[in-house]
């Protein structure tokens, strides 16, 4: 392969002469590493992964206005989301905007929220238990309702209760409108990191 391409590169020479020939095979080896850059990179962008800037203050403490975030988009076409996971996904009522809020309740459940708690009830907890949230500032989740989820619907809500667009006002999340989970936040740099699934008393 370096013999052919040296081959060409002297073709050029000889056609273009010393100065012009070498421009233009380094013109030619920077489409090159354009092409093969894109190839990588298009397919992890549009498919794997995507960035995310956090806007308003729905998410604070844990995630605050114009922070750099990392979007996994593949895990969730091998497994289903964890609750307490953060979702991003596409607002119902208007898809071309995008949401971040906490996973709550999993398909089938059925959330409610009253007297400031949230409470679930599945198969493991039918008389429903109230859910322990140990990343909220404030354990107190205004509302009132129950809401029974689909064999596809999510229950998410945001950090900052008092501040947060939510399931509450919107209702459940479809699962085609789940774009990916939050792995990694890039910015700011005294804030990168992961982020770990919260552990329920459930």
């Amino acid at each position: 392969m370096h013999s052919r391409f040296q081959a060409f590169e002297n073709k050029l020479y000889e056609r273009f002469g010393p100065v012009g020939g070498a421009i233009i095979a380094f013109v030619i080896e920077v489409v090159q590493i354009v092409v093969i850059s894109s190839a990588i990179i298009v397919p992890i962008r549009y498919f794997l992964i995507q960035p995310f800037y956090v806007k308003g203050a729905s998410m604070e403490p844990n995630f605050y206005d114009h922070e750099y975030l990392i979007i996994d988009e593949i895990s969730y076409r091998f497994r289903e989301p964890v609750r307490g996971e953060i979702l991003v996904f596409k607002y119902p009522r208007d898809p071309s905007q995008f949401f971040i809020k906490r996973l709550i309740g999993l398909p089938g459940e059925t959330v409610e929220i009253s007297n400031g708690n949230v409470i679930v009830y599945n198969e493991e907890h039918p008389n429903g238990m109230v859910l322990d949230e140990v990343y909220l500032s404030d354990d107190q989740t205004g509302g009132k309702e129950r809401v029974t989820l689909g064999a596809d619907e999510y229950y998410v809500l945001g950090d900052n209760r008092d501040a947060s667009l939510d399931s509450r006002s919107f209702g459940s999340v479809s699962e085609d409108e789940v774009i990916g989970r939050v792995w990694i936040r890039g910015l700011p740099i005294s804030r990168i990191g992961t982020f770990d699934i919260p552990v329920y008393n459930l």
